[in-house]
């Protein structure tokens, strides 16, 4: 029944509403309702009266509370009115009399930590232990990997040198690739292990042990041709490399392998970077003109060996659902896997399976084909992603079920780590302002440009996505430069107190240096300014405008000369291998909010100079019949495009380009030569990135540049000696960039010189933090001395404070062992720091739709801003493409852009925004979705993740189990039903043993009802929680004193409540005073709810659990993808929701799964019978 109360609107009119609560007392809906119906006619009953900004206070407050009375006047559970109140300074509702059974439900914490559990191998009987602890998320440790078949041919002397763990891995690995999948392919291996746990050494003993059982040939495919030392560093480590040739795909020519040109290559493994498997000839004479085909011809058609996709998350961005958005090396190694269907494929990458979109190239796994129950890829994506956030790890227990998949980590338990916040100084603030809005001036007159030019649609697409591009790196730029004299300050710090430091970073901004290079013809005055170059050379090369020179030249001779300027040739440097990419590319291809494709035309053959003037060649010639009146429909029409116009955009690039020249005295120096220098230059710090050359400074204290390759050696030796001289401690300072250092080890290894604890420093943290725990694991791996400690420099600019925490909490969960109490870690709930959902999403949309007036602008989530925010924040988002502009009379009307709720587009783009208006959108931003979070929470609708179900210390026992055991794509396993029962609450003894323990304060301890309810009593335990804020506890304002309750048939409360809430309903008592309420209700509520504790029966029909202590439930377990439409089908068709949850029995069996509700069980049952063998143990 709904409830009426009245507010006072903020011109002081009162305005009635409706309430209406569900079930568990939580306001559910508020709706104001017209003043004619109120005359007298209330159907709802009318409550205390609150004001507007404290109804606010309520329905946006972020902890659970009970609003408003459940129970009408007058029914037989209530017996009177009951009125609350709000203490708005605590945020804790006070009542004078409490139905105490609203108050016991139990408020499950929305979102679970991945914790991890310790693991070891639980089917192999051999092996050494690991040298460090190693963990394995909860819900993967809730499986049990299928029983060893497979009998391995290494040497004993071999096995000695792997671990227990490696062994475990190789003899899946092995074990799957004996199972031939429907399709008729062999089944592959997915190895998930993290940085330290060895995938090395395991992908080294899978190679050998199969070309010990005579499979002589074998691919490694990596990400770097640095990695060819670590793979003959495992070979060799397991004794194979003497007895196992191996070779680099790149020092082969373009003919047979096994040929006199190539040595005779007969034998052995080739290894191979993913830039070299695209690698084409450009020589006539070459005999293959593609890496793919001679390594397909040297393999042969019927090859059984190893392909081993190591570091596989490169090939990722392979779309089989948008044809033309796959990048050629996702092709590739598609192509690569249907030429040789009997290869045995082993996928190796800690983040390989985060996202199932990017699991396109594992075509090897059974999960989608031929026989499966996706028999395309497309509906394996759609069915995981449609299931939301605990979709993924059942997809990823299904495969360990199978015993295609193993994922383990080393612990981070002994790892330090901090965020280190900067303000950016008022210079970067300046330049950052000033940027901000000269890149607002360029994108008005680039699109202004393109309508005077009548620029194609093709041509528009291709050079607005060099726009963004452009956009995105300058400002990326600008945030990492901000940080560069605050990293040295702590590099030094760190040195002077014996440790070693690594600095991480992702872009080197080479190809801007040698595009400077080259206009200066090698002259430099000081470091290159990578920020300057990126706006300068966009300008230069992609503006719809061309050269006046040229336009004259085109006007005068009806031709165009080939514009030499901007087809740069590149700055003498080293031989390189087609291996060795460019770090820009590399590091922004992952976070672009762009989408990259094929364009049709090679940028190698014609620059977009060029290509403009052929534009205006072609249109320009229409105005020489502008006399003529017969037009021939049949020919297409040519673009009208005047003289006038194009001087217009000729000017308007000249003026940019002055703009520029004038700005970029002010912009920054290259962050990479800058840290080098400030830090001591080449002889102190040691660089690992894929740059080839770098500038510094000279004895006199001019610039130079110089390359990075020595005289004695090539390009490939280089990153590894100036590892060596990290390692052996000649150097104490090392810089690394992503795609140089995947795979690379820098940890205070036992073996080598420099035992210095290492201080790992992020200076461009990656927004995933999977990509980030991936760069960090180069120095926290095995065998080290020390743990590492970890320091993510962020600014203060919007968006980096919450990419940062979202690391943070990752790596703080990864040291979390499920032993501990999860709620005792502060609840690291990983969801709130994830913004790129739907909820983010749908917030963003709702953000752009405010600020275009189509929807009511909230005005309490504006936050302090000096200005107009709606307009400025309009224009702004104009200024960055994310909302249109357009002129009505005097009217400005906005309206939203594509893609409007791209969370990447919008993080990428505000960046281009002045500082003050990006920190104050996203606040705003923020704030909406915290909004719909708690909307979703309050309706029942926010998706709970996996939820644990023992999270209170709750008693769980297993009663029941039924097994179903089916064929799946690569053998048999079972899917099982499981019945628990689950005992929460606190016996007496516990809690006064709890109370001796942890008191510290007079508040602390045992409290009663001040007013008894029906003639009963009940009795809680309130113990203070810890803070760091207050010196002096005791004498603390009430309101301010946090409170952890317990109660006797629910246990430990997930919400908190102030000293002064409990004072306003409870009584302090003895201990003695308590026992007997206490043990009451205990007793009582074993098998009844609480609504029969209080008056002797219950309202709700079927199974009430409010206050229940002993509660029965149903899982699904196991074997679930293939089922799993079935499943949610049986669950949904009666009205309930697929909740996937984590529990841990008494006996110590993890088990996770679906809820299955009590009146579907029988149904599923049913179901699940028909095509399946039931067993009941």
């Amino acid at each position: 029944m709904p409830i009426v109360t009245r507010l006072k609107s903020i011109h002081g009119e009162d305005i009635s509403v409706s309430v209406t609560t569900g079930p568990d007392g939580l306001v559910t809906n508020v709706a104001m309702l017209q003043a004619p119906q109120m005359d007298g006619k209330r159907k709802g009953i009318e409550a205390e009266s609150f004001t507007a900004s404290q109804l606010d206070v309520i329905m946006r407050s972020a902890q659970p509370y009970l609003a408003l009375p459940m129970t009408p006047k007058g029914s037989d559970l209530s017996g009177e009115m009951v009125t609350r109140q709000y203490d708005f300074e605590s945020g804790v509702p006070l009542v004078p009399e409490q139905a105490v059974e609203d108050e016991e439900v139990d408020y499950e914490e929305i979102g679970v930590a991945d914790t991890f559990a310790e693991y070891w191998p639980s089917k192999l009987n051999f092996g050494r232990a690991h040298p460090d602890p190693v963990v394995e998320t909860s819900t993967l440790s809730s499986v049990e990997l299928p029983d060893i078949t497979y009998k391995l041919s290494l040497p004993q002397e071999t096995m000695n040198f792997l671990s227990a763990l490696q062994l475990e891995a190789l003899v899946y690995a092995c074990q799957a690739h004996e199972q031939i999948l429907p399709s008729g392919e062999r089944a592959g291996f997915l190895l998930g292990d993290g940085a330290g746990v060895g995938k090395g050494r395991t992908i080294a003993g899978i190679i050998y042990d199969n070309y010990l059982k005579g499979r002589r040939r074998s691919l490694w495919i990596s990400v770097s041709n640095d990695l060819k030392f670590d793979a003959e560093r495992d070979l060799y480590d397991i004794g194979a490399l003497d007895r196992i040739p191996l070779a680099t795909m790149s020092k082969f020519k373009y003919s047979r392998i096994d040929s006199e040109e190539n040595d005779n290559f007969n034998r052995g493994i080739v290894f191979c970077t993913y830039t070299a498997l695209i690698g084409e000839s450009q020589t006539a004479s070459a005999k293959y003109k593609t890496r793919l085909r001679q390594l397909v011809n040297w393999l042969g058609k019927r090859f059984d060996g190893v392909i081993v996709f190591d570091e596989c998350h490169k090939a990722k961005n392979l779309s089989v659902m948008n044809v033309g958005k796959s990048t050629k090396t996702g092709n590739t190694v598609l192509e690569l896997q249907k030429l040789l269907p009997h290869a045995r494929v082993v996928y190796a990458s800690a983040t390989g399976a985060s996202e199932p979109r990017n699991m396109a190239y594992m075509v090897r796994l059974g999960l989608w084909g031929p026989g499966t129950a996706y028999p395309e890829f497309y509906e394996f994506v759609g069915a995981v992603e449609k299931r939301g956030i605990g979709a993924m790890e059942i997809v990823a227990m299904d495969m360990k079920l199978r015993g295609t998949y193993i994922a383990r980590q080393l612990s981070f338990k002994e790892v330090a780590f901090h965020i280190e916040e900067v303000a950016i100084n008022k210079d970067i603030h300046k330049v950052f302002n000033q940027s901000a809005e000269l890149w607002a001036e360029i994108y008005k007159k680039f699109q202004k440009a393109c309508r005077l030019m009548c620029v194609e649609n093709k041509i528009l697409k291709i050079i607005t996505c060099q726009f963004w591009c452009a956009h995105q790196r300058f400002f990326k730029n600008l945030c990492i430069v901000s940080k560069v004299d605050p990293v040295v300050k702590m590099t030094r710090l760190a040195t002077r107190m014996g440790k070693a430091v690594v600095i991480g970073l992702q872009s080197t901004g080479e190809s801007r240096t040698l595009e400077h290079l080259h206009r200066s013809n090698g002259k430099l005055t000081s470091f290159v300014s990578t920020a300057r170059m990126i706006v300068q050379s966009f300008v230069e090369k992609h503006f719809p405008a061309p050269k006046r020179d040229a336009f004259h030249h085109l006007l005068n001779t009806g031709e165009f000369q080939p514009d030499a300027c901007c087809q740069p040739q590149p700055h003498k440097k080293a031989k390189m291998h087609s291996d060795w990419v460019d770090d820009d590319m590399d590091a922004e291809a992952d976070d672009s909010d762009v989408e990259f494709f094929d364009s049709g035309w090679d940028d190698k053959e014609i620059t977009m100079q060029e290509r403009i003037l052929l534009h205006l060649r072609t249109n320009m010639r229409a105005q020489d019949n502008e006399g003529s009146s017969i037009v021939d429909s049949s020919k297409p029409q040519k673009a009208n495009i005047t003289e006038r116009d194009v001087e217009r955009c000729i000017s308007s690039r000249e003026a940019l380009l002055e703009k520029i020249e004038s700005a970029g005295r002010r912009m920054p120096p290259n962050t990479l030569d800058k840290l080098i220098a400030d830090l001591g230059g080449t002889n102190l710090v040691a660089e690992m990135t894929g740059r080839r050359g770098r500038v510094v400074r000279t004895e006199l204290g001019g610039f130079k540049y110089e390359l990075r390759c020595e005289s004695d050696s090539s390009m490939d030796l280089v990153n590894y000696r100036e590892k060596q001289r990290f390692m052996d401690g000649s150097k104490h300072v090392a810089i690394i960039s992503e795609a140089a250092s995947s795979g690379i080890s820098l940890q205070s290894d036992k073996r080598v010189a420099n035992q210095r604890r290492r201080t790992h420093i992020t200076l461009e943290l990656p927004w995933s933090a999977d990509r980030a725990i991936q760069q960090f694991g180069r120095t926290h791996r095995s065998n080290q001395v020390n743990s590492p400690e970890y320091i993510f420099v962020i600014t203060d600019l919007a968006g980096e404070r919450r990419f940062a925490s979202t690391v943070a909490k990752r790596l703080e969960s990864l040291g979390a062992l499920t032993q501990g109490d999860r709620r005792a870690t502060d609840a690291r709930d990983l969801s709130q720091f994830n913004i790129d959902n739907h909820i983010g999403r749908c917030a963003l949309e709702n953000v752009m739709q405010q600020l275009t007036g189509e929807r009511p602008l909230e005005v309490d989530l504006i936050p302090e801003y000096k200005g107009n925010f709606v307009h400025d924040c309009g224009m702004a988002m104009v200024g960055v493409g994310m909302l249109n502009l357009r002129e009505e009379g005097k009217k400005q009307i906005f309206s939203v852009g594509k893609e409007s709720n791209n969370i990447s587009k919008f993080l990428n783009r505000i960046l281009g925004c002045r500082v003050e208006m990006q920190n104050a959108l996203f606040k705003f931003f923020l704030d909406k979705m915290y909004s719909l979070i708690l909307q979703k929470k309050r309706a029942g609708d926010f998706d709970l993740g996996i939820v644990d179900l023992d999270a209170h210390g709750a008693s769980v026992k297993s009663t029941k189990l039924l097994r179903f055991v089916r064929k799946h794509a690569t053998g048999i396993a079972a899917t099982e039903l499981h019945t628990v029962q689950v005992e929460r609450g606190m016996h007496f003894d516990a809690a006064l043993a709890k109370f001796n323990k942890e008191s510290r304060h007079d508040h602390d301890g045992f409290y009663v009802l001040q007013q008894l309810r029906h003639k009963k009593n009940a009795a809680i335990l309130c113990i203070e929680t810890t803070t760091k804020s207050r010196d002096k506890p005791d004498t603390a304002v009430p309101s301010k004193i946090s409170l952890q309750i317990y109660r006797p048939n629910t246990g430990p409360q997930v919400r908190q409540e102030s000293l002064s809430s409990i004072l306003m309903r409870y009584v302090k008592v003895p201990a003695d005073v308590a026992r007997v309420y206490w043990t009451t209700q205990y007793e009582v509520c074993l098998t009844k709810c609480s609504h029969f504790y209080w008056t002797g029966l219950c309202p709700y029909s079927g199974i009430c659990e409010v206050g229940l202590r002993l509660r029965t439930y149903h899982v699904l377990s196991g074997l679930m993808l293939p089922i799993w439409d079935r499943i949610e089908l049986i669950i949904e068709r009666e009205g309930q929701k697929i909740q996937i949850i984590r529990v841990k029995t008494d006996v110590n069996k993890k088990i996770v799964g679906t809820v299955v509700p009590h009146s579907v069980y029988d149904a599923l049952v049913e179901n699940l019978s028909t095509d399946s063998v039931m067993e009941q143990p």
